[in-house]
């Protein structure tokens, strides 16, 4: 079998794109998509029908509004070509505004729902701030499910399975980047950053029973990816998805639900002040999550650009 294939025995394999017709040759569970994926894919010709068809229908609507109907338009596109779930996110600028990302979630719902698919095949991504991670409590009791994005350290991963989420996303290679430019040394295996992060973060909740999935993104190499096997999704490239399929190195289990429970992690209790001075005191996850933010925020504008030079 490929490195894909083994994975496959271990790992709920994810796409992470807005350029679905790539992600058919490797046959995902899920899909994920953001800001940054859909603004590239929207670009292309193929894509562009998505983008212009959702202005004209909704010519009358908010900008906000149709942009919403376009990301929705590449969920509901997505679902045909997958059997599970596609991910879905919310304005990166209301990242720190609990109420607004309640109301986009229960919006981008709706308009899935008025297509015909269940809110079981959707999850709204949301950013893992303080107030996102609120907003998602809420959204979780009205069974509408969230993958909480922009994740880089142990106190993010802590809030959102303490508020019943459904699914977080760490990101792997921006943790790495982060060590890397700020070291100054390459990482290799199981010695690289990101992926000793997402261990930690796996391991905590196998070990004190949270129910909440954890799937590893952001990916750089195909190593980061082999490193994580065994971990519940992983979210990946079409790129690396290839690199994967064309190669034939044996790939073992790196993560169990037993063996994480001879993991030696103490269990965190938090509160919001607890969960502020934590993340303040990781330099890593405070400046990647701002960043993080800031560029979807940035991709978000371009969005509203390109929608409102078509009206």
């Amino acid at each position: 079998m490929n490195q894909l294939d083994q994975l496959k025995q271990y790992t709920t394999i994810v796409a992470d794109t807005g350029d679905f017709q790539s992600m058919k040759a490797f046959a995902p569970q899920d899909a994920t998509t953001n800001p940054s994926l859909i603004l590239k894919a929207v670009q292309k010709d193929e894509y562009k029908p998505l983008l212009e068809g959702a202005v004209k229908e909704f010519k009358s609507e908010s900008t906000s509004t149709i942009i919403d109907h376009v990301l929705v338009n590449f969920g509901l596109e997505i679902l045909k070509l997958i059997p599970g779930r596609v991910s879905t996110e919310t304005d990166a600028r209301l990242s720190f505004d609990t109420e607004g990302t309640i109301a986009k979630g229960r919006e981008l719902i709706e308009f899935y729902e008025a297509a015909g698919i269940s809110r079981e095949r959707v999850l709204i991504k949301i950013a893992s701030t303080w107030e996102g991670i609120r907003a998602a409590e809420v959204l979780e009791k009205e069974g509408i499910r969230c993958n909480m994005t922009l994740l880089f350290s142990l106190p993010q991963a802590i809030a959102c399975a303490d508020a019943n989420v459904q699914l977080i996303s760490p990101f792997v290679g921006r943790i790495y980047d982060w060590y890397k430019k700020n070291t100054g040394d390459d990482y290799f295996g199981d010695e690289d950053p990101g992926v000793q992060s997402v261990k930690r973060i796996y391991n905590y909740y196998r070990k004190f029973g949270y129910k909440t999935e954890v799937m590893g993104a952001s990916f750089r190499n195909t190593t980061q990816i082999t490193e994580l096997a065994g971990c519940d999704l992983l979210t990946i490239s079409p790129e690396l998805l290839k690199k994967l399929s064309e190669s034939d190195a044996p790939v073992e289990r790196k993560l169990s639900p037993e063996a994480a429970q001879s993991a030696d992690i103490e269990k965190v209790t938090l509160d919001e002040k607890q969960f502020r001075l934590m993340l303040n005191e990781d330099a890593m996850g405070t400046e990647k999550l701002a960043e993080g933010i800031r560029l979807f925020c940035a991709d978000a504008v371009k969005l509203e650009k390109l929608v409102n030079h078509l009206r």
